[in-house]
Order: structure tokens, then C-alpha cells, then sequence
């Protein structure tokens, strides 16, 4: 069987390989976060602290949690999106970091090696993995092009049946702590130029030549588990570790990055699911003038929102599961992609702002689970795509398709549309009018947004389509569907407005005080 084969048959892989059944594995992972984060040590302490104690990593690393990125036929549970879904979930609700560190290893790693990997470096990279649980990342950003990564300037040559690349790396989650890396890198022409085209090695710091230089580690504000830094790359790799495209580089990157940021919902689920459970508890316990929070309606439209967050990452993570399976080519769905990463994150944000403003002071500590996840929350609006920039992504790619399509009208567009065509109808009022193609970059942005949450309602939509409790599926609308008529006010106001260099001439308030 191919790795195709096996994960569109999992039943199958699991009786040939006796992998126990998924809700097992979840169970075991469960029992072992709760024995590192509850009984052997206090997670609110642990998350404080710079890398995870070794206990901890090997108490959780032994229930084998990287098996679901990696294909039945080199002893994996077959690379099942919504395994890998229901992975994250069920670690973000302990702890984000640790649900981040699982995202990092399986899509960032795993899984585009078990995609474009060549079959001798797949068989000992899964091998490690598997029997003496290392770890692996992906190294792209650079410092001085962040997000331009087509322009990075990591370079390589190949002589002798090797790739030697040179380079710098920073902003890698688990810097100096993975034993393998994806590297990006662009080949040097004999005139000294780099082609446009981009690479990908497997990189094994353990292997002679192949050690990556930490030149800093960076004191991150959230996410203390993870290490972060600035890296120099200056390795040889054998070209028999270099990834094979289907197309182009360019391409196999876009398909990772599609299905990495398709995968967040995984990591937004279960820690929603936290700051909501949080909350209600909290709520329920706590009592100001007479009665408990939970009968204030202030507090109750709060809660509502948290609720409904929860079931619009359910839906999110349905959709997933579905669409961004490993033999998917992702490279068309980046507008989707976009959308479900930026929409989720700020979900998560804004979750972890509602849980510290309804606990108060004593949730303005980094050792509490809000403000804890308030600072880990937040570079999820960051990184793997700037949500300021993916939304704007995401309305130039919206004035593409209407182009092509030759129509002006953004309601008739949507309802044609395969991302929204549900969901259309019940933003008709909102969203007919003709589209003006040629608007600020501001106004990208700003539409980005609406069109972000109208690709999420009809998801919520596809999931009550399918039999979810419909008193949570009708939170969720009403939620989206006052958010993007708050968009549509902000896109519709008229703001032109730059900054004023030299602002400080005659603007001291203290030269209009009049006593």
C-alpha cells in the first residue's frame, strides 16, 4: 500500500499493523498529560519555565503522539487529518504550547516528508520518530525577509552527491531542541544569482556535517515551552534528503503552508474549549452583589460569544478533516486556507481576553490559565502568515475570481461561490452592493475579514447540514453574523487618514491648558 492507500483506509492499516484504536491512543495521551501537568507537577508552574522538563517530554513522547503524521507502512497510524486534528484539540486543552509543538513536528515536518519525501530518508527519519521519539521543525523565516519568504537568501550548491546550504534561520519553534529539520533554501547559479524556485532538505543535526548553529534563543513572551532563536545554517546534506515536488518548490511550499494553517482549528479547539469551560466555572462560583455572575447579562453575552466560538472551531475542524487530507493538492485553496487560520486565531485571542475579563485581577498573572493564554494566544495572529496580510490575501483573491467571473455584485458572486453559497443568503443585506476592485490596501484588509466569517458560516452551516446540536449551531450564526455587520460598517466608513510626520509641533496639550 501506498501512503494514499493507507490513509483512506484506515481500518485496514489498523488490523495489519495492530495500532490500537484512536479513542485508546486519545486516552492514553489524556491519562499521561494528566499525570505530567496535574499529579507529578503543576502546569501552571511548568508553563512558566523555559523548555519542558525531560520527565514531562518523556512521559508524553512515550504514548508515541507523533505516530499520526506518519504513514501505516513505516509503523505510523497513517496520517489521518482528523487524527491529527483530534491530536491537537486534545493537547491544547492542557496546554497550547505542547498542542503547538505536536502541530510543529506533523504538518510542518512529518507530514511533507511522508508527501514528498524520497523513500530512503522516509524510512529513517520515520524509524527515529517512531522507536527513540525525536523531533522535528521547519526552518523558513529568515531575519531580514520574515514574510517575503520567496525572497530568502539561505543558499545551496550541489557537488558530490551533496546539497551544501548557507544561511540564517530564526523564529523556528523548537530552535536547538529538534534533532531534524525541513530546510528552505534557493540554488546558486554559477553567475552567483539564486533561481526563483525554493527547496526543501532533511537536515539531521546528529549526522556529521549537518549540526545548525544556535547563535541566540530568544526570550519569547508567550509559549515558554517552546524555544525559539536565530540559527546559522552551513551543512552538506545528502541530495537523497532533499524533497521531491510534484511541480515546483514554490508549489510543495504552498501546499504545506495551505495545510498547516488548515490544521489550526486543531490547536484552536481544545484550548477554546478551555477558556470556556474556564469561564462558566468561574461564573457559576462567583458571586457580586447578592448573586452569581453567571445571572448578569453582560456576562451572559460573553459566555454566549465564548460558546459560540467553540462551535464555530467545531465546524472548522469538521471541514478540515475533510478537505485538507495529505493526498490533497492544497495549492488552489489558499483563499480557504487563509481564512480558516485567521478567523480561528482571533477566536482564540479574543477567547483568552473574555476569560480574564470575566475572572478580573487574579487572571492577570502569567500563571493563570487566562493570562497564560492570553500571551500564547496572541502570536498565533503571527505567525505562519500575518492575519493582516492574509486577509488582505484573501480579498485579492476574492476580486480574482469575480474578475474571471465578470461579476461586480458581491452577493451574486458569493452565492455562486462554492466557500459561501450557503451562507450568502444570510448576509444578502450586507453584502449587496458592487464591489469596488480597485480599493485601499486598508480596504483589502477590512474586507478580508467579512469574507473571512462568511466562508466560516458556511462551514457552520455544512456542520448543522450534518446533525450538530442546533441551539449551539444557531449561537454560532448569530455570533458571525453580528461580527460581519460590524465589518461591513468599518469597510463602509470612509478612513483615508496617514500619519503625520512631525507630529510634535505645537501638539502639547500642556500649551492649551487655560488655569
Amino acid at each position: 500500500m501506498n501512503y494514499f492507500d493507507t490513509a483512506l483506509t484506515p481500518e485496514i492499516s489498523t488490523q495489519q499493523n495492530a495500532i490500537p484504536p484512536f479513542s485508546e491512543f486519545i486516552d492514553n495521551l489524556k491519562a499521561k498529560m494528566k499525570l505530567v501537568f496535574h499529579t507529578r507537577a503543576d502546569v501552571n508552574q511548568l508553563s512558566l519555565k523555559r523548555g519542558l522538563p525531560p520527565f514531562a517530554l518523556r512521559e508524553i513522547m512515550s504514548v508515541n503522539p507523533l505516530s499520526v503524521g506518519i504513514p501505516t507502512q513505516y509503523g505510523g497510524r497513517g496520517g489521518l487529518m482528523y487524527e491529527n486534528i483530534a491530536l491537537l484539540a486534545a493537547a491544547s486543552y492542557e496546554s497550547l504550547a505542547l498542542s503547538l509543538t505536536f502541530g510543529i513536528n506533523s504538518a510542518l515536518f512529518l507530514q511533507p516528508v511522508g508527501k514528498y519525501g524520497q523513500k530512503e530518508a522516509k524510512a529513517s527519519v520515520f524509524k527515529r520518530f517512531l522507536e527513540e521519539k525525536t523531533m522535528g521543525g521547519l526552518m523558513i523565516t529568515e531575519p531580514d525577509y520574515g514574510s517575503d519568504a520567496l525572497n530568502m537568501q539561505t543558499s545551496f550548491v550541489e557537488a558530490d552527491g551533496h546539497a551544501y546550504l548557507k544561511g540564517k534561520k530564526h523564529w523556528a519553534g523548537l530552535t536547538g531542541w529538534a534533532e531534524f529539520w525541513l530546510l528552505t533554501a534557493r540554488q546558486q547559479t554559477e553567475s552567483g544569482n539564486l533561481q526563483r524556485d525554493i527547496d526543501f532538505f532533511i537536515c539531521d543535526v546528529n549526522a556529521p556535517g549537518q549540526q545548525i548553529e544556535v547563535e541566540e534563543f530568544y526570550e519569547n513572551l508567550g509559549l515558554y515551552m517552546i524555544p525559539y532563536g536565530r540559527n546559522r545554517i552551513d551543512v552538506k546534506i545528502p541530495v537523497q534528503y532533499k524533497l521531491q515536488p510534484h511541480s515546483t518548490g514554490v508549489k510543495m511550499m504552498l501546499d504545506l503552508l495551505h495545510r498547516s494553517r488548515m490544521q489550526f482549528p486543531g490547536m484552536a479547539m481544545g484550548f477554546i474549549q478551555r477558556m470556556l469551560d474556564e469561564a462558566i466555572a468561574h461564573c457559576q462560583q462567583r458571586f457580586v452583589g447578592g448573586k452569581s455572575l453567571f445571572g448578569y447579562d453582560q456576562v451572559q453575552q460573553r459566555l454566549s460569544k465564548l460558546q459560540a466560538s467553540y462551535t464555530v472551531c467545531s465546524a472548522m475542524c469538521a471541514n478540515s478533516s475533510e478537505k485538507a487530507r495529505i493526498d490533497v493538492d492544497l495549492v488552489p485553496h489558499g483563499l480557504e486556507a487563509n481564512a480558516v487560520k485567521s478567523v480561528v486565531t482571533d477566536l482564540m485571542q479574543e477567547a483568552a481576553q473574555s476569560l480574564v475579563q470575566l475572572v478580573g485581577a487574579k487572571a492577570y498573572q502569567i500563571s493563570h490559565i487566562g493570562g497564560r493564554g492570553t500571551a500564547d494566544s496572541r502570536p498565533f495572529q503571527i505567525f505562519e502568515g500575518s492575519n493582516d496580510i492574509l486577509y488582505a490575501q484573501i480579498t485579492e483573491g476574492l476580486i480574482k475570481l469575480m474578475k474571471r467571473a465578470k461579476e461586480n455584485n458581491l452577493f451574486q458572486f458569493l452565492k455562486e461561490f462554492d466557500l459561501t453559497s450557503q451562507a450568502a443568503e444570510y448576509v444578502k443585506e450586507l453584502t449587496d452592493f458592487n464591489l469596488d476592485f480597485q480599493m485601499q490596501q486598508r480596504k483589502l484588509v477590512e474586507m478580508g475579514r467579512v469574507v473571512g466569517r462568511i466562508i466560516s458560516l458556511n462551514q457552520l452551516l455544512d456542520l448543522a447540514n450534518k446533525g450538530f446540536r442546533k441551539d449551539l449551531i444557531n449561537g454560532g450564526i448569530t455570533m458571525l453574523h453580528q461580527d460581519i455587520s460590524k465589518l461591513m460598517a468599518t469597510f463602509s466608513f470612509s478612513n483615508k487618514t496617514d500619519v503625520i510626520e512631525g507630529y510634535e509641533e505645537n501638539s502639547s496639550w500642556l500649551n492649551f491648558v487655560t488655569v
